[in-house]
């Protein structure tokens, strides 16, 4: 039997630990947390990813946690709409899938239920991985046909396979994430201002995911990160100054945003793949970071389990999730316009852009939302 050893228990490295064992692979997952507590508070799991989740009976379970319903959009600081569709418009083009927001922690357990028990070794740190299949912890070498590199934005093992690339950079903003309940939120919408940007999505069960962006420089934080919050959004259209008044600020988190500016010359290494945030760190400003690790791990697993050569994997991926971490990188750069001139002219582009082609609009996102899994294809 083939055996992969998966580094990081994350959204993308559980999702490949799942798509290896549908094929039969032995697979073993390390992860350096001594619990699966996810970090962050909401994600985004677009249409494409759902397919992707398809191929390992995780799609329905996700999509009944859905709870965007009828208008979304984008809107001014005073509320304005710049940008409004509905729910149902966006999922008669993508084959009746849209998006589904959803607590990080429902999404882990739906993988983690997905995979045999014992699978997930907690508290173990990866010291080394090499090329040849070897994996080091503290206390033991493992051997795999297969090595899936799922360690993070920061991902050592990207590093020393390929030590001359840049590592990933601030992208130029602060995020702030944090989940609210008891508080009515009307529909899900994207704010964006001067420089910030405050996203509100409702989730099942009466929470409301809140997300924020302002250009600050990286290394900031501690104190009181609600007040914080309340300080930049306080006076932006109702429900934002209810929702921030409602949070916990413990539960605030607070993050620099990383990018890599220019993609790896390749997502392999001998045995070892790179995937999600190790393979292409990403500006959140598509959604797409944990939807192209998704995206990542069944195609990994069907090359794994087709050709068995890596350069498939790194034909089929590679270029793609470059488009897309370029593409973000550019929204993030729009949304950080603060100059009042520029932000007129970006807002009253938007809303002429979506007033007289909104069918075109819709279409901008084609290729990112119509990818299908390679089972799917052909």
């Amino acid at each position: 039997m083939a055996r992969a050893v998966v580094i990081g228990a994350g959204i993308g490295g559980l999702t490949a630990a799942a798509a290896l064992q549908r094929r039969g692979w032995d697979v073993t997952v390390l992860e350096r947390a001594p619990a699966l507590e996810p970090v962050g508070s909401g994600l985004a799991v677009a249409a494409n990813a759902l397919r992707a989740l398809d191929t390992i009976g995780v799609g329905d379970p996700v999509r009944a946690l859905s709870a965007v319903r009828g208008e979304l959009g984008l809107r001014r600081p005073d509320g304005r709409w710049l940008v409004r569709t509905t729910e149902e418009a966006t999922s008669a083009r993508y084959d009746g899938d849209s998006v589904v927001l959803l607590r990080r922690a429902e999404l882990v357990e739906a993988l983690h239920t997905a995979l045999k028990p014992g699978t997930v070794r907690l508290g173990t740190t990866v010291v080394a991985a090499t090329p040849e299949g070897e994996v080091r912890t503290g206390t033991e070498t493992l051997r795999a046909d297969l090595v899936v590199a799922a360690d993070g934005v920061s991902s050592p093992v990207r590093a020393a396979l390929f030590p001359g690339h840049p590592a990933p950079r601030h992208a130029g903003v602060t995020a702030w994430r944090v989940l609210v309940s008891g508080v009515g939120t009307g529909p899900a919408s994207e704010t964006w201002g001067a420089g910030r940007v405050f996203g509100i999505m409702p989730l099942a069960g009466g929470l409301t995911y809140c997300y924020a962006t302002d250009t600050v420089p990286a290394g900031g934080g501690g104190g009181d990160q609600r007040a914080e919050l309340l300080r930049l959004f306080g006076r932006w259209h109702s429900p934002i100054p209810e929702l921030l008044a409602a949070a916990a600020p413990g539960d605030v988190l607070r993050n620099d945003v990383h990018h890599l500016t220019a993609p790896l010359p390749a997502m392999h290494r001998g045995r070892i793949a790179l995937l999600g945030d190790a393979a292409h760190p990403m500006t959140p400003n598509l959604g797409q970071g944990a939807c192209q690790a998704i995206e990542d791990a069944v195609v990994l697993a069907h090359v794994a389990d087709t050709s068995g050569d890596l350069a498939d994997y790194t034909s089929a991926r590679l270029a793609r999730t470059a488009r897309i971490t370029a593409r973000s990188a550019s929204l993030c750069r729009v949304t950080r316009l603060r100059a009042p001139l520029a932000v007129r002219l970006r807002d009253t582009a938007a809303a002429l852009a979506w007033r007289f082609a909104p069918g075109r609009a819709t279409a901008a996102m084609d290729d990112v939302l119509a990818w299908r899994p390679p089972l799917d294809q052909g």
